[in-house]
């Protein structure tokens, strides 16, 4: 590269530089060009795409996808009750979890933030993450020899004349439970340490209980982080199909959706029955942003 080429090259960086500095809202637009062209590719494309063969039927001889607009994928959603319980039992379970982990949380996430100390808290934000890195599977697969029949929850049981719940719903949200426990602490942590101590001493020193002090000062604080967590576990919960299918024999959204995809390949019900949990998302994201959930995050 010559003298003159690499001088010119430096003369447009600096004025594009200097253009940039004085516009930054073209600086803007620069940076994020590339990932929101990604986004609106790939992620808006797919759920087009995805909507757009929810209208589609199946032929039923050549099982080839027939592009020929209706509502049948719908009409059979709505109508046939076993879809409808699967939808609530979906729900009911997503729900379920979330509350359980929002109760095994708070303690764990107050002490860190309000208790422990610095080493002590550095340990537990280590420990709760350390399961993140492990294989998910192996978790599920560990929590099926747990419950089995002759399984160490059995054996531990045994002697006071006990039984654990086997595999079926209860199995389902003891181990999504545990799953997405720590999505639910680090939010929580989060926005506990946010807090100023400042308010809790006030609320003692005008002689607020403990109990008040929890209810109407510090509750009410948290409780954006706390549906912020929600986000998390409801989603994954109502999306997982892995899961209930090792340790459950009852069906859930994911697990009609995969049956549909890989089994019979009526890939447009499967689409039509993947618009639920969007849709219930869709609402659940606009309660959340009403609560304050996205300024926790």
């Amino acid at each position: 590269m010559s003298a003159r080429t690499a001088i010119g090259r430096d003369s447009f960086l600096r004025r594009l530089a200097g253009a940039l500095y004085r516009r930054p809202g073209a600086a803007l637009v620069l940076l994020l060009a590339l990932p929101l062209a990604w986004l609106l590719v790939a992620y808006l494309g797919s759920l087009a795409i995805l909507f757009a063969n929810a209208f589609f039927r199946i032929d039923p001889f050549t099982s080839r996808v027939i592009p020929d607009p209706s509502f049948g994928n719908f009409e059979r959603l709505l109508s046939t009750e076993v879809y409808r319980t699967i939808t609530l039992r979906t729900l009911a379970i997503a729900a379920a979890v979330t509350v359980t982990t929002a109760v095994l949380a708070f303690p764990v996430a107050y002490f860190m933030a309000r208790v422990a100390s610095d080493r002590t808290r550095n340990l537990m934000v280590v420990a709760i993450l350390l399961p993140l890195w492990a294989s998910y599977l192996v978790k599920v697969y560990a929590w099926r020899i747990i419950l089995a029949q002759d399984g160490i929850l059995n054996w531990a049981l045994e002697p006071l004349g006990l039984r654990g719940p086997g595999f079926g719903d209860i199995a389902t949200w003891l181990v999504f439970s545990y799953l997405w426990l720590p999505y639910m602490i680090l939010p929580i942590y989060a926005g506990l340490q946010r807090i100023p101590q400042s308010l809790i001493e006030a609320s003692s020193d005008l002689g607020a209980p403990p109990g008040s002090t929890f209810r109407r000062v510090i509750l009410p604080l948290v409780l954006p982080a706390v549906v912020a967590g929600s986000i998390f576990t409801f989603s994954l919960t109502m999306g997982d199909y892995i899961a209930p299918q090792l340790v459950s024999s009852t069906q859930f959204i994911g697990n009609v959706i995969f049956a549909n995809v890989g089994g019979s390949g009526d890939l447009p019900f499967a689409a039509a029955f993947a618009t639920v949990p969007v849709l219930v998302m869709v609402v659940y994201l606009l309660v959340a942003r009403r609560l304050g959930a996205f300024e926790a995050l």
